[in-house]
Order: C-alpha cells, then sequence, then structure tokens
C-alpha cells in the first residue's frame, strides 16, 4: 500500500544552470592583493589568482596576456567573467558580454555558453533565443557539459519527437560529465518515458547520480522511487533515511513526505511531534499540506510547543 498516493510526483525539470567559467575548485571573494612573486614556471598567473580569489590581480594579468597575445581567447573570457560577476570591480554585465563575444568569435566554447545565457536572459544584451541556441550547439558541440545540459532544456520545450530524443542524447552527455541537473533530467525522462523508453530502473539510476552529486530533488525522487519500489525492491527506511537527509538540507518536498511517514509510521516510528515540526518547515517555505494539518490537529497544545521548537532548532 502506498502512502496516500503522495509519493509518486516528479519534481520538474530544472532551471538553467548559472555558472559562465569552468573552475576547478571553490571560488572566493578576494580583495584583489597580489599573488605571490615566485609562481611556477608556466603557470597560468591570471587563472591561479581568479581561483585563490585575488580577482583584481586577475584581471591585470589577463590584460598582461592580451597585450602579449591580442587573441588569447581564454583571457577574454576570464576578462568577461569578473565583470559579469562583479569579481574585483564593479558588476557590469555589457561589458561582461563584450569580452564574451570576442572570445567567442575566437571559437572559446566556455564564452559561447557565458554569451548564451546572457543573451537567453537579455542581461547586458539584447534578448535573443535564437542567437542564444546557436551559441550553445556550438559550445555543445565542443564538449561543453552546461552548454549540453541547457540546449537539452530549449529542446525539451518541443514535443517534437526528434527535438525530446536529442535533449535525451545531450542530458547523458552531460550527466556523464558529472552534471547533477543533467543526471536528475534525464531521470525524469525515463520515468515519464518523454524522449526515451520508459524505463523506471534507468530512471532511479540516473537519481541516484543525481543525489551522490549533490542534488536534493534526484535524492527525492530516489526516495520516491525506493518507498514505491519503482524500478527496485522496495525499502521504506532506505527512503525515509534519504527523505531525512534532503529534509534537513531544507528541501521542502522531502520534509512533507517525511512529516507524512512520521504520521503514518512508515519507514520510522509513528511520531506527531516529528511529523508536526517536518510540516512546519515545509509550511514555512510555502508547501501547505491540508491533510497534514488534519492528521495534526488533535496535537496538545504542549507536543506543538516542543514541535514548534524543533523546527526553529532545525532551521535557526
Amino acid at each position: 500500500m502506498r502512502v496516500l498516493g503522495l509519493l509518486l510526483v516528479l519534481a520538474t525539470g530544472p532551471a538553467l544552470a548559472q555558472g559562465a567559467f569552468d573552475t576547478t575548485g571553490p571560488v572566493l571573494r578576494g580583495t584583489g592583493e597580489a599573488l605571490p612573486a615566485t609562481p611556477t614556471p608556466g603557470a597560468d598567473l591570471a587563472y591561479g589568482a581568479y581561483q585563490r580569489g585575488f580577482f583584481v590581480t586577475a584581471f591585470r594579468a589577463a590584460n598582461l596576456r592580451l597585450e602579449r597575445k591580442a587573441d588569447d581567447a581564454a583571457a577574454m573570457t576570464l576578462i568577461g567573467e569578473l565583470y559579469n560577476q562583479g569579481l574585483g570591480m564593479r558588476e557590469d554585465p555589457a561589458k561582461a558580454a563584450e569580452w564574451y563575444r570576442l572570445a567567442a568569435d575566437l571559437g572559446d566554447p566556455h564564452a559561447q555558453f557565458a554569451l548564451a545565457m546572457l543573451t537567453l536572459r537579455g542581461r547586458g544584451v539584447e534578448r535573443a533565443p535564437d542567437a542564444a541556441r546557436a551559441l550553445l550547439e556550438s559550445a555543445s558541440g565542443k564538449g561543453h557539459p552546461a552548454a549540453s545540459y541547457n540546449l537539452a532544456l530549449l529542446l525539451l520545450q518541443s514535443d517534437e519527437a526528434a527535438d525530446l530524443a536529442r535533449a535525451a542524447e545531450l542530458l547523458r552527455q552531460a550527466g556523464e560529465e558529472e552534471v547533477a541537473d543533467a543526471q536528475h533530467a534525464l531521470g525524469v525522462l525515463y520515468a515519464r518515458g518523454r524522449g526515451v523508453e520508459q524505463n523506471a530502473l534507468r530512471a532511479f539510476a540516473w537519481f541516484g547520480r543525481a543525489a551522490r552529486n549533490g542534488n536534493l530533488a534526484g535524492m527525492v525522487e530516489q526516495a520516491i522511487a525506493l518507498f514505491n519500489g519503482d524500478g527496485v525492491v522496495a525499502n521504506e527506511p532506505e527512503a525515509a533515511g534519504l527523505f531525512r537527509r534532503a529534509a534537513f538540507r531544507g528541501n521542502a518536498i522531502a520534509q512533507n513526505r517525511l512529516a507524512r511517514l512520521y504520521v503514518a509510521g512508515r519507514g520510522v516510528p509513528r511520531n506527531e511531534i516529528e511529523a508536526a515540526a517536518w510540516h512546519i518547515m515545509a509550511a514555512a517555505q510555502g508547501l501547505s499540506d491540508p491533510w497534514l494539518d488534519g492528521a495534526l490537529k488533535n496535537l496538545s497544545p504542549e507536543d506543538r510547543a516542543r514541535a514548534e521548537r524543533l523546527a526553529a532548532e532545525r532551521t535557526g
């Protein structure tokens, strides 16, 4: 038996990716202080400064590179990114677009992707979906995974079978590069049989990969499949554990589903105080649930106060 039939809802597709410059580590908000004067021979000073959060130094180093080599597309892209994010200087999307365009015209896939995202939103440039799509096509063809993912999202707006099939393939390419949003989106396609043959086992596998890469929507979908036994043997305690992990990380759907499990005593011991706490947290994010309101209406004032304290502790 399924819990009130409510664990079957698939998440919607993810939003457009936000990033525009590939990095291999965290970006720190630096103050622009100079890097050490003895860099490793052959090191990329501009990119290294960017990675370490020395954004003014990165800007200067990138400009020095351009003085030596006027067609240095990577340096142009880096300057564009600094303007785009306002790192070490005032944010200026229009200037960012100019620098991205210079690099994009030289065939740089990172610049093509970044310019496409600005063009899709009309940020710093006139909004032009067709031009943005052409840029994404070019960057994707050069192996840029985020471009493949965002191009797939554009194709998914179509109902044409060829577009949906190509979108699925693009998501697969990005997913193999561990783009978590693409992995989740491909799982949704397999679960729904859209662009690919419906396959619950493959959907579960892609949701799992997305979850392992930190995608909360993938974690929730994996939990739903585990609870219902869609493509895998049902395992309510394991499903509850996944919901709990996502709930503690602030996912409102997971908080709501976990609350229902605590009311029903499925996968977890029945506990109305825990249920109320998670329900309060989900409702605070705008996810209302009349069924839970009714199921918990007889909670004593003392127990309700305990639930409110729990919710406050978890969100504090």
